[in-house]
């Protein structure tokens, strides 16, 4: 007997891409974290419509976000290209920080003030915020979950710097303990993650928003 043409479960391919969110409206430098009200900029909506241009004919089936401004902003444009709803997920949350709301950048580093010194013993987990390897593990379950819903399609996660490069070391096998600055996840980047089935088979890098990197304002953020 002859087998069915279509492909099996195992045999699906699958893409998730994670993008990191646009610029962020931020005169302070204020390390916003979790804080509500931070927007995109001007130049942050031009990075999300250029996100969008870059998947707009791909095979989006599922637009997802954290529950963030600066994240649903992005994704807005995404979701519009494809007639979709944009869809919420807490797992793709930014880290938790202590530094939370502090004016970190610009000669006010947090390490000019001694009653915060507690919070830096231990930059291995890191001891001033959630552990690495939480944040990984909470990363690839928004992963799972929106492969699981786009399969034999396409998923886009918009989501923030530190989530989606915690993850990758993860699945590169890099260890967590890095130099922030050296992060490859610039404003408004794709991590595209290809699966067949349930297994990775392919990780790509891209920066649809890379000729307006040059303008961003360096400083406090994610």
């Amino acid at each position: 007997m002859t087998k069915p043409a279509h492909a099996s479960a195992a045999e699906v391919r699958t893409v998730v891409h994670l993008v990191r969110h646009g610029e962020v409206h931020n005169p302070d430098r204020i390390l916003y974290g979790r804080l509500p009200e931070f927007h995109l900029s001007d130049l942050g909506h031009e990075m999300a419509e250029l996100v969008a241009s870059a998947l707009a004919d791909h095979d989006i089936t599922h637009v997802i976000s954290s529950p963030l401004e600066r994240a649903r902003e992005t994704a807005a444009p995404i979701a519009a290209a494809h007639d979709l709803e944009v869809e919420l997920d807490d797992q793709a949350l930014e880290a938790v920080n202590a530094f939370e709301g502090r004016a970190v950048a610009g000669g006010k580093g947090i390490f000019r003030d001694p009653r915060l010194w507690a919070l830096m013993v231990n930059p291995m987990r890191p001891s001033w915020g959630e552990p690495y390897a939480d944040l990984a593990a909470r990363m690839q379950a928004s992963v799972d979950a929106a492969r699981d819903l786009a399969r034999g399609h396409e998923a886009v996660i918009v989501s923030h710097q530190a989530p989606i490069w915690m993850l990758r070391l993860a699945i590169e096998g890099r260890r967590f303990v890095h130099d922030p600055r050296r992060r490859e996840c610039t404003l408004a980047s794709l991590t595209s993650l290809t699966y067949r089935g349930d297994e990775l088979e392919s990780l790509a890098y891209s920066e649809p928003a890379a000729a307006l990197l040059p303008l961003a304002h360096s400083g406090a953020g994610a």
